[in-house]
This record gives structure tokens, sequence and C-alpha cells, in this order.
């Protein structure tokens, strides 16, 4: 029963507030909130919609859990994402004729290099100098983002975009599959697995054993003789080149080719999902897929119902609040038992 309380008092609050809101601005809350369900998985271009937007949301919460795991907070998955796009399009640009079983593997690797090399520069000043990770990760978000448009604007533009600020199209072999024809790609698959072996590595081995101590009493873990600072560069190079992955992955299956506007929030998105999961990377899976639900239907019912997309971020807060506020009551209520 305890297990079930904040789900279900999560969804009561949800349903609560969103159907307020709804009558605020004049929208049948009854019918919207049922379009929404159905907009989100209603049926397979549905569901494929909202695994696209729940793939770089999943990949950016397994790199803030991770940090997390340690006690860091990290707000920068988007611009390691970013970062990620542009050195794995670099890759790209460097060998456009070679073959999909060399380049595939290469850009993925390049976007990993690109995101963890961001992250190692807070991880390097939080490790060496004990400067605040929380906001080095945050200021470097708008690195990355300028980085990316000074490319596209500049020495990357392609001449035949008549204009558009972007890369030449992706050849066929830097292209992630994708799934079923659907805009649903391999991506996801990926972004599980990762999910399943951090849990696996991370949550039950030895390692993390090591992150917990660190992270519960520091000085403990030194004398044990564990090192606060290799964990550091640890958590933050991995959980960066997690998000280097997504945004070049976003980038190939998704856009086609660098541009600006990689990312719609998926790194404060992913931050959410992370925090709500309780730092779970098993758990991390249906939030992401639940958000990106309500995203990709956001988006059709602003097309069909005429609400505005705003609303839709409204809702949104409105979900994440009532999820704080369930998980909050659940914890009282099992500390008090």
């Amino acid at each position: 029963m305890q297990r079930l309380l904040a789900p279900g008092l999560a969804l009561l609050f949800f349903v609560v507030l969103a159907s307020g809101f709804l009558v605020i601005i004049g929208q049948p809350p009854v019918a919207t909130m049922l379009d929404l369900a159905v907009y989100a998985f209603g049926d397979a271009y549905s569901i494929s919609e909202s695994l696209v937007k729940a793939t770089p949301i999943l990949f950016c919460a397994l790199a803030v859990i991770l940090p997390a795991r340690l006690g860091l907070i990290s707000v920068g998955a988007d611009g390691q994402l970013y970062l990620g796009a542009l050195v794995g399009t670099g890759v790209v640009l460097a060998m456009p004729g070679a073959p999909i079983l060399v380049l595939l593997p290469a850009m993925l690797v390049g976007g990993a290099i690109g995101g963890a090399g961001l992250a190692l520069v807070a991880g390097g000043l939080r490790a060496r100098f004990g400067v605040n990770e929380t906001i080095t990760t945050l200021l470097l978000n708008y690195v990355a983002v300028l980085l990316v448009n000074f490319v596209v604007y500049g020495p990357w533009k392609d001449p035949a975009n008549l204009g558009w600020p972007a890369t030449i199209p992706f050849p066929d072999g830097a292209t992630v599959p994708g799934l079923f024809g659907t805009r649903a790609h391999a991506g996801l698959i990926l972004a599980v697995l990762i999910a399943v072996v951090l849990h696996i590595v991370f949550a039950r081995g030895r390692v993390g054993l090591r992150l917990r101590v660190l992270r519960d009493n520091e000085r403990v873990g030194r004398m044990a003789g564990l090192s606060f600072a290799h964990m550091v560069l640890l958590t933050m190079g991995i959980g960066g080149a997690i998000a280097g992955i997504a945004g070049i992955i976003e980038t190939s299956a998704i856009q086609g080719r660098l541009q600006p506007g990689i990312s719609l929030g998926y790194g404060l998105t992913g931050f959410l999902v992370a925090w709500l999961s309780g730092h779970s990377f098993l758990r991390a899976i249906p939030l992401a897929i639940l958000i990106g639900g309500l995203i990709a239907a956001g988006d059709t019912l602003q097309l069909f119902a005429k609400v505005p997309a705003s609303s839709v971020t409204v809702l949104l807060g409105l979900l994440f609040a009532s999820m704080l506020a369930a998980a909050g009551i659940a914890r009282k209520r099992a500390g008090a038992g």
C-alpha cells in the first residue's frame, strides 16, 4: 500500500490542479485530459512521437542521476548535449564518405567525448578547487549553445541552405536507424540499455557502495582510501558522455543535420525526471516516457484543439509539482509509521 500511495496521490493532485487550470483557460477538463492521453499513447503514431521526445529526456536524466549519486547537482545536461552534437558533427564532416560501420560508431564516440569534455571542466573545478558544480554546469550550458550557433552560422554553414543556419545533411552512414518505420529510433534502446547497465554497476556494484560512502561522509571515505576527487571526475565525465550521445543522436536521427535549437529543454526536463525518480536509473525510464508523452500530446493538442503551447508547459509544471508533493507526503507518512 505504501508503494501505491505516492503515485495515487500524484495522479489525484494532477487531475485536480490540471482541471482547475483548464477551466480557467476555457477548456473542458475531462475532454482535454482524455485527448492528452489519446494523443500521447492512443495509437502507433502517437506512441512513436512520445518515444521520440522521451529518448533525449531519458539520456539527460541519466546524465544527472549519476553525479547525484555522489551528492553532486549537475544542471549541465543541455550544454553537454549541445557539445556532444557539435563534436559528433565534426566527426561526420571530417569523414562523410566512410561506411556506416565506421562512421556511426565514430560519430557516437565523438558525441560522448564532447559531452564528457564539457562536464569534466565543471568536474575538474569542483575536484581541484571546490567550485560549485551547479553554477559552473549552468553557465557552461550557454557556452555550448553559443558554440553551436557560431559554427552553423559560420564555418560549417551549408551554402546550399539559402541563408538557413545549418550544416550539410548527414550522409546515410551517419544516420541512427529508425524503429519499425517510425520516427522513433535506436537511440531509445541505447538509452534503456545504459540505464540498466548503470543500475547494475552503480546501484548494486562495488562502485555504487563507494559513491554512497563518499556522499554520506567524505571524511570517512577518505579514511577508507577513497578519493572524492577521482569519483567527481568519473561521475561527471560519464554523465557528460551520456548527455553528449543524446545530442549527436538527436542531431542525426531527428534533425538530420546540425542546426540551432537541438534541445527543446531536454536538459532541464531530464533534471526534473532525475529528481522525481529519486535518482533511480530504472525509475527514470517510465518517467521519461510519461513526460515525453505529455510533451508530444501537447504539440498535437495545440494543433487540433487550438490550445496555446504555453498551456502544455503549465500542465507539465503541475505534473512535476503534484509528483513532488505526493512523494513528500508519502515519505512523511512512512517516517511517522
